[in-house]
């Protein structure tokens, strides 16, 4: 044993290569910054034997007084508890609050003041006009009438049980509540409440997290009892839904789940529209034309009609409702479900929300099922509003208007876009529901993903999302970047976007592009998007089963790209040429040492271009020494052969950003051809700030580059080629112009 270790270390230790700054591990397992595998999430991202949920069951009756701007409504929940807990006490959400004056809200998003600014601006920085938001909470009662304990945490209310709720049981009770709906031009970030239209009397609704709503309950943390402080968004149960809604009787309603009484609120003659428009699979079927919504809004009906909804297996439930609305319906045929695609628009979307919306969620649902699984609700809808898009199970509010009846192109795209990604939503959080409120990139990221890939695949003509796109970000200041890995409030308002929706979704692009490949990725994708539909994935999940499903070691991209605030800056810091060619001899006699003549000279310097031609490097034949105890030797002749006429390269590459990251290597010849070579992100494993690689090329090389086709968001190009290029200064610029 002696003498092996003996003859290992002797003649098979190979040149260290220095690294003189610190090991930061990067190719260690995650394992410590991930929730550890238990019997209720597997260690291969699924969800395991053990695997609970609970669920809430909610019958609503509401109204909306148009006069007040009140919504008043009680509900019945159901509440089981799967978990394997007792529990004896309930959180209830109740967002509505946050928009009282005296709530922490946003705190400091926008606090501060300057010489500037407008009378908006100044509102949402000091509620100037005050405005009686948040929940009257008339009574919360049990299933036999008797009133039920409370206690209300700004945006969470505790319900307090007189017995514990054991575990494998269920409680129903009901509450009854009101609260003033928001003018949404008030509040910053105000994703529901009502939009006035002063110049025909008119109000448009749209009513989200308006109920009170059942808390998460889960393995991982317990209650999900965080504060609701805008930024992130919520975490909710599946349930069935039964909800009434009594509204004017010349209202409109768009809404989560099925019509049931369509006999009650609508016509004759727009049932017969909505059946035309289940069979109508090429262009949408208008419901309510332009001129039928221009006669319904010019005038207010006293009267009052209840519409009558339900909606299986949702996480939330949201509508809208006004008598403004046109109305439009086309169905989309999904290998298993056929899907009616709606929207609802004031005329004020004219023309482009006639003519494009409803054609954009046909092409959401469209790719998103290919990349998921097929949309499983019967409607999908999308209703214009001023300036947001908020999303919800089978139903969002997007905004995006001409103006004079025109939009610009970067508009539309943008109304298109918003529209997509609203779909979207339906998959990530509405089905494979992650929590919003903790970890906002988990469903923006993913999503914008999936709306980036419609984009570029349907409307190839509008700018979509590639890792150029977060270059300015990564490049910003260290000392104010978060990580993705950040909850949702804890993100600075000016960079939340960059951070969890564009670098998730860029990084994805790289693992599908670039390191995993399309057909692996995309299947694990698809895997991750199935084992948790209708389930409650986490981070840990989502690592886990794209490395489960492609058989690749995937740590040190979710360390580097999800953990830190490093960026992608690879330098190509040198390049050495050597051209190998023999002595002009027998090369089939010789057995002896021979040296490889290389035109030009073997100086000490580093060359800033080939100009000077190759080195000249010594090839000997191999000692029989290196052979230890082996008995065949090489054939050093045919290696010389091989060899004879070739340029070697020695690349040496830096990794000044601090991420690891595959190198794409393009090589220019002399005679204008190229080619291209990949070094994947292991190459990095021994020494994480420089590399050293040997290419052998017939031709000769005239420019090398790094990621010429920009794949790895490398934010600084400029050393990325040799021989490297003179940049020239923005006074030398300025003189050359002078001077021409």
């Amino acid at each position: 044993m002696k003498y092996l270790i003996a003859f290992w270390l002797t003649f098979f230790m190979l040149p260290i290569q220095s690294q003189n700054q610190p090991w930061k591990g990067k190719f260690e397992p995650i394992d410590n910054l991930i929730l550890p595998p238990n019997s209720y999430r597997t260690a291969s991202g699924a969800p395991g034997k053990a695997y609970w949920q609970q669920r809430a069951d909610y019958n609503i009756k509401a109204s909306i007084d148009e006069t007040t701007n009140i919504l008043s409504g009680e509900e019945t929940i159901t509440y089981y508890n799967n978990s394997p807990d007792d529990l004896s006490y309930l959180w209830i959400q109740l967002e509505q609050n946050v928009n009282k004056k005296e709530n922490e809200d946003f705190g400091t998003i926008n606090n501060s003041l300057k010489d500037g600014i407008n009378t908006q601006q100044m509102q949402f920085l000091t509620r100037a006009i005050d405005f009686p938001a948040g929940y009257t909470i008339k009574y919360i009662k049990d299933s036999n009438g008797e009133p039920i304990r409370s206690l209300v945490n700004n945006t969470m209310m505790k319900v307090l049980l007189d017995a514990p709720l054991e575990s494998g049981t269920s409680i129903t009770f009901s509450i009854g509540w009101s609260y003033p709906i928001t003018d949404r031009s008030m509040f910053l970030l105000s994703r529901e409440g009502y939009e006035y239209f002063p110049e025909d009397d008119n109000t448009v609704y749209l009513i989200a997290h308006w109920f009170p709503r059942m808390a998460v309950y889960n393995d991982t943390e317990g209650w999900q009892n965080q504060q609701f402080q805008k930024l992130g968004e919520f975490a909710l149960e599946f349930g069935n839904y039964e909800v009434e809604i009594t509204v004017p009787a010349d209202h409109i309603i768009a809404s989560t789940g099925v019509l049931e009484n369509p006999e009650n609120v609508l016509s004759k003659k727009q049932r017969k529209r909505l059946k035309d428009a289940a069979s109508s699979f090429d262009k949408p079927v208008m419901i309510i034309t332009k001129e039928e919504a221009i006669e319904n809004e010019s005038k207010k009906s006293n009267k009052q009609k209840t519409w009558k909804y339900s909606a299986k297996n949702v996480r939330d439930f949201a509508f809208a409702s006004s008598r403004k609305f046109m109305w439009d319906a086309q169905a989309v045929k999904l290998p298993t479900n056929t899907v009616m695609a709606m929207s609802f628009y004031p005329k004020e979307g004219l023309p482009v929300w006639q003519e494009e919306s409803t054609t954009s969620i046909m092409h959401a649902l469209e790719v998103y099922s290919e990349a998921t699984f097929d949309y499983p609700y019967p409607v999908c809808i999308s209703v214009n509003t001023s300036n947001i898009g908020m999303e919800f199970p089978m139903i969002s509010f997007n905004g995006g208007r001409p103006k004079n009846g025109k939009m610009s192109k970067n508009a539309k795209a943008s109304m298109i876009g918003t529209i997509i990604h609203e779909v979207g939503h339906n998959w990530f959080p509405m089905i494979v529901s992650s929590d919003e409120r903790k970890w906002m990139w988990m469903d923006e990221g993913l999503n914008t993903f999936l709306h980036q890939r419609t984009v570029a695949e349907r409307y190839p003509e509008f700018n979509s999302v590639t890792p150029k796109s977060i270059v300015p970000f990564m490049n910003g200041d260290k000392n104010i970047l978060r990580p993705i890995m950040t909850t949702s409030d804890n993100e600075l308002f000016n960079q939340f976007g960059a951070n969890f929706y564009i670098k998730p979704t860029v990084g994805l692009q790289m693992l599908r592009n670039s390191i995993v490949g399309k057909d692996l990725f995309d299947a694990a994708f698809k895997e991750y998007a199935n084992r948790w539909k209708y389930k409650h994935p986490n981070p840990s999940d989502l690592f886990r089963t794209l490395e489960d499903a492609t058989a690749t070691d995937l740590d040190w991209f979710f360390r580097g790209w999800f953990f830190t605030t490093d960026n992608v800056d690879m330098e190509l810091a040198n390049v050495k040429w050597f051209k190998v060619h023999e002595e002009d001899r027998n090369i089939e006699d010789q057995t002896e040492s021979t040296q490889v003549i290389a035109e030009g000279n073997n100086t000490s310097e580093a060359p800033k271009d080939f100009s000077n031609g190759p080195k000249v490097i010594n090839m000997t034949s191999t000692p029989d020494r290196s052979y230890g105890g082996f008995l065949s030797r090489m054939d050093d002749v045919a290696i010389r052969k091989k060899l004879s006429g070739k340029n070697l390269y020695e690349i040496t590459i830096k990794n000044v950003g601090g991420l690891v990251m595959p190198v794409t290597i393009e090589w220019v010849f002399t005679d204008g051809s190229s080619e291209i070579d990949t070094l994947p992100a292991q190459i990095w494993r021994r020494n994480e700030y420089e590399v050293k690689e040997v290419f052998i090329k017939d031709k000769e090389v005239k420019t090398v580059n790094l990621d010429p086709n920009f794949e790895f968001a490398d934010t600084d190009m400029s050393n990325n080629t040799f021989p490297k290029s003179e940049t020239v200064s923005e006074f030398d610029s300025f003189k050359n112009e002078k001077a021409n």
